[in-house]
Parts: C-alpha cells; structure tokens; sequence
C-alpha cells in the first residue's frame, strides 16, 4: 500500500500547499510581484533543466522529480496570470448584456496571452523530454492544463461556487465573465471525464507487473486528477473551498477590495 499511499500524500500536500503560496503571494501589493516572478522564473528554468535531467530516468525517484517539473512548470503560468503579468489583450469587464458570439469572443480576449503561455509550456516540456522514457512530467502538466480548461469552461457556462474570492483585486473584471447558475449541460461530462481518467490512471498503477516507476507516477497522477475532480464537484455544492486556503487568503485582509464576501446573487 505504501507504493500507492506515499504518491498519494505526496500530490495532495504539494496541491494544497503550492496552491496556498500562489494564493498569498498574488494577494501581496503588485510591487512584490517582480520579486514574485523572478523567483518563479528561477524555479521555471530550474524546472526545466530538472525535467531534461531525468527524463530517462525510470525510477520511482525519476517519477517524483517528473510530476514535481511539471508542477513547477505549471505554477508559473498560474502566478503570471494572477500577477495580471500573461493575462490577455482585454483587461477590462465584460460587455453589459453580451451573450452568445460577442461574450464568448471578449471572455477569449481576456485570457488569451495565458491560453498561448499554456501552449508554450507544454512544448518547452516536450522539447526537454523528447523521445526519452519518463514523461510523468508532460503528463502532469496536461492533467493541471484539461482540468483548468475544464473549471474555466464550466465557470463561464455557469455554477454554484465561483471562486472568485481568489481572484486578487487587479483581476475582478474576470468576475464579469462568470455566470452564477445550479450547474451546466457540460458539467457532468466533465465529471463523468474525470472519473473515467482517474479509473484507467488507478488500472495503471496497479497493474500486475508494473514497475516501480509506472506504479509511483500514475498514483502521483491518479491522485491529481481526484483533485481536480474534488475541485469541479465543489462548483456545484453550496460550501464553497476557500476554507482549505485561509492562510493563503489571509494576504488579502485589511486591503482594500480585501476578501471578497460570499455572493449574494441569486443561483438560476
């Protein structure tokens, strides 16, 4: 049980504590934020070369430094974004009264510099594992990138939770852009995804005569794709997640805008 238990402890303590760091240094003022992103860049670069390093290594140590680059790699592009540093060309609210075409397009516009660092980092990834045997990394890295399409998808339709108390001040005109409602037509799909991928993940790590590299990194990935599942059933419940990063809001309290309060509008 140890070979799947450990991966398993391992995910969840990184995505909780990695997630709580982003969340309070992109509550800091923005003039940390070049400190911010110089270490951030430090530990991309150093990601990089890490990811490179062992990309032919297939061993249970191999599996974990994988799944950590790609990590890494990842949290980068989620801190330039909360930073406002890769957001998109249109940084202001969204329309009043836009729907269908119009919306879709000024929401794409927001976010597009970030969908475009998405698509860099995944070939920086691929470039530095290419053709060798350890591709834990790139396959962290695509699980983070389907689960955030997927959240910010079923954000836009529109859920029960928003999240939006983790957005920091200088991006609240993404809230715009968010629909309240009890839950969408892909939602279940997306749910229904997630469970079928964490089933073949979980085959995978425990299959008869899996080596100890294959058994470490698909528990490592079967755990963070049960996160991000736990993640998208939280949309739809009415408890929202902030409570599990207090400490990572707390950077946020006693400035103005602060944390936002619970939405008051109604779920349709």
């Amino acid at each position: 049980m140890a070979e799947h238990g450990l991966p398993a402890l391992f995910t969840l303590f990184i995505w909780w504590f990695s997630t709580g760091v982003i969340l309070y240094l992109d509550g800091l003022r923005r003039e940390t934020f070049r400190w911010t992103m110089l270490g951030a860049t430090t530990l991309l670069l150093a990601a990089l070369a890490m990811l490179h390093v062992t990309a032919w290594e297939t061993t249970t140590r191999g599996a974990y430094l994988g799944f950590l680059g790609g990590l890494l790699v990842w949290a980068w592009i989620e801190m330039a974004f909360l930073t406002g540093l890769v957001t998109g060309p249109r940084r202001i609210a969204c329309p009043a009264g836009a729907t269908g075409w119009p919306r879709l397009r000024a929401a794409l516009a927001a976010v597009l510099w970030h969908e475009l660092a998405i698509i860099a980092g995944a070939a920086c990834i691929a470039l530095a594992t290419w053709g060798a045997p350890n591709r834990i990394g790139l396959w962290t890295f695509l699980a983070f990138w389907v689960m955030r399409q997927s959240a910010k998808v079923n954000v836009y339709l529109g859920v029960r939770n928003l999240a939006e108390s983790f957005l920091p001040d200088h991006l609240r005109y993404l809230e715009s852009f968010f629909r309240r409602r009890r839950m969408n037509l892909l939602f279940p799909v997306s749910v229904a995804a997630g469970i079928l991928a964490c089933i073949l993940l979980v085959q995978e790590a425990i299959a008869a005569g899996a080596t100890p590299h294959e058994v470490t990194g698909f528990s490592l990935l079967a755990t963070l794709v049960a996160l991000g599942l736990i993640e998208h059933i939280f949309m739809v419940m009415p408890v929202p997640a902030d409570a599990l990063w207090r400490w990572g809001l707390a950077s946020r309290k006693g400035r103005p805008g602060g944390v936002s309060p619970p939405a008051t509008a109604p779920v349709t």
